[in-house]
């Protein structure tokens, strides 16, 4: 039998009793969550502390925007970015949010300027080409206002001048606005110095007026007495004076450009102050011409026309322009059954240093001043300027043998009496030679002048007979003649004129008695004077 396994006593086993520890209140994995909420809430923290201002921009077109990528910059260095991009209430526009860092925010006032930077080719320029690889961004343009501001009004173009550029800006008052546009350059001295950045029309609607900025240092040559004109395209003029082109340059001609100057005869003063007006002037010519503040009116009636003559022509007095035409009319008088044309004309005095006629005077009556000057001889006449163009002019001048007329004081203004123009006497003396050849009897001097050479006929005939006689018959015993005097002529030569000839041996002996005999002459003249008493005497033979 096999042994059995003694079954053990469990009662004698100790038992267990649990021991409990005490919980930590924070264990030591939870320590990394704390600390990165920590820092969470201090960068959340920070981030709100240095948040940025946020701006709404409003555009006409969403071009070039995009929320969360479009940069807003300013130098090239970011600024702050665009975080939406919404349509407008209007929906005509559309308004971008963007959010800016916290050192832009004293870049929000009133006349800072937002803009969307794209590629651009305007006014000779390009612009914005960078952009084809980066992408578009919106630049700003930092104002001097000091109101601050969040909501702006986009520009569509980039500005042409930004606040931190040195120079100053022009305001220039002009009916029209011509060939300029936004870009157009700005000369001195045919120097671009600077160009157009804005313009606008009159609220009036009676011009435009143009803003232009001039680059430093150049800008210190804008003083008060600066003149500014239009410089576009070519100035071509065909006047009394000729014809004349100008031009500024190449740009110019394509773009349009403003120029200015001072005058030579104009003191340029101080530099002017910033955004002051002038007057936009046409051309050089007017800009240049002095200001007339005192103008007198009188009026001229021509008998002749006044063809080639029109209002703005000048007036001259001795090659000085002293004045304009006015008006141009026509007159008819219809108890005379005249045609005048009157012609109104204006006198700068200040145009003349000397105030010749200068009739506005306190010390003296205008009416009878210009009652002197026309006792004188003052005349008005039509005078051709430019033969090529036609174009003529009114001069004054004193005529001493112009016929006497005595001034209407009841006209106004005053007449100043005409005399023909030299044209106008030409063309009298011309029709009184044509008057005169046509009361010669052309056709009866024609008869008369046939009859004659009628008659001439048979004498000519006779003559041509003659000579075609002298040529057969005469002609060679002429020849012959001609031969026998040859002949006679030689023998002369041979017989008279040898020197071996007889008569010239004669002649020679014939000239040494005369020779001998002058001699003998001499020496009893000289003898006589000598010895006077021989004449009566005679010769004493060498004794006392």
């Amino acid at each position: 039998m096999a042994d059995e396994t003694p079954v053990p006593d469990l009662s004698d086993l100790p038992e267990a009793v649990a021991n409990t520890k005490k919980r930590s209140s924070l264990q030591l994995v939870w320590i990394v969550p704390i600390v990165a909420a920590l820092i969470g809430a201090w960068l959340a923290v920070q981030a709100f502390i240095e948040r940025g201002p946020t701006v709404t921009i409003k555009f006409k077109t969403a071009e070039g925007l995009e929320a969360g990528k479009t940069k807003i910059k300013y130098k090239e260095v970011d600024i702050g970015l665009v975080t939406e991009v919404v349509l407008g209430e209007d929906r005509k526009t559309i308004v971008a949010t963007a959010e800016l860092r916290k050192q832009a925010e004293s870049f929000l006032v009133e006349d800072t300027r937002f803009w969307v930077v794209r590629p651009r080719i305007a006014g000779g320029q390009v612009s914005g080409l960078g952009t084809l690889l980066s992408g578009s961004y919106v630049g700003i343009d930092l104002g001097k206002a000091t109101q601050s501001r969040r909501r702006f009004k986009g520009l569509e173009t980039a500005p042409i001048v930004t606040g931190d550029r040195p120079g100053r800006q022009v305001v220039l008052r002009a009916d029209e606005l011509g060939s300029l546009e936004i870009g157009s350059p700005v000369y001195f001295r045919r120097l671009q110095v600077g160009e157009v950045i804005g313009f606008k029309l009159a609220r009036d609607g009676t011009g435009v007026s143009f803003r232009i900025f001039v680059r430093a240092p150049y800008d210190r040559f804008v003083t008060a007495g600066s003149r500014f004109w239009n410089a576009s395209g070519v100035d071509v003029a065909l006047d009394a004076a000729g014809f004349r082109v100008q031009t500024q340059s190449l740009t110019s001609i394509l773009l349009g450009g403003i120029a200015f100057q001072t005058p030579p005869d104009v003191q340029p003063g101080p530099p002017s102050e910033p955004n002051t007006e002038f007057t936009l002037f046409a051309n050089q010519g007017e800009a240049f011409e002095h200001p007339d503040t005192v103008a007198e009116t009188y009026l001229l009636l021509f008998d002749e026309s006044v063809r080639g003559l029109s209002v703005g022509a000048a007036v001259d007095f001795r090659g000085l322009v002293i004045g304009e035409v006015s008006a141009i009319g026509l007159d008819i008088d219809p108890a005379k059954m005249e045609i005048r044309s009157p012609v109104e004309i204006r006198i700068y005095p200040d145009r003349l240093r000397a105030r010749l006629l200068s009739l506005v005077s306190p010390a003296r009556d205008p009416i009878e001043g210009i009652r002197r000057y026309i006792d004188r001889g003052l005349r008005g006449q039509l005078r051709s300027g430019n033969l090529l163009t036609g174009q003529r002019y009114v001069a004054l001048d004193f005529f001493p043998n112009a016929p006497k007329i005595t001034l209407d004081t009841t006209h106004a203004p005053l007449r100043i009496p005409t005399v023909p123009g030299a044209f106008e006497e030409l063309q009298t003396m011309l029709g009184n030679i044509v008057s005169q050849l046509e009361r010669v009897p052309f056709e009866r001097i024609g008869d008369d002048v046939h009859r004659v050479l009628v008659r001439l006929d048979p004498v000519l005939q006779a003559v041509d007979k003659l000579v075609k006689d002298l040529g057969t018959g005469i002609a060679p015993e002429l020849h012959a003649t001609l031969g026998q005097a040859r002949q006679t002529l030689a023998t002369a030569e041979h017989g008279l004129l040898a020197a071996d000839a007889p008569v010239q041996t004669d002649l020679r002996e014939t000239l040494r008695e005369v020779r001998r005999a002058t001699e003998a002459l001499r020496n009893l003249s000289d003898f006589l004077e000598r010895h006077p008493e021989s004449l009566i005497r005679g010769k004493q033979d060498g004794r006392p």
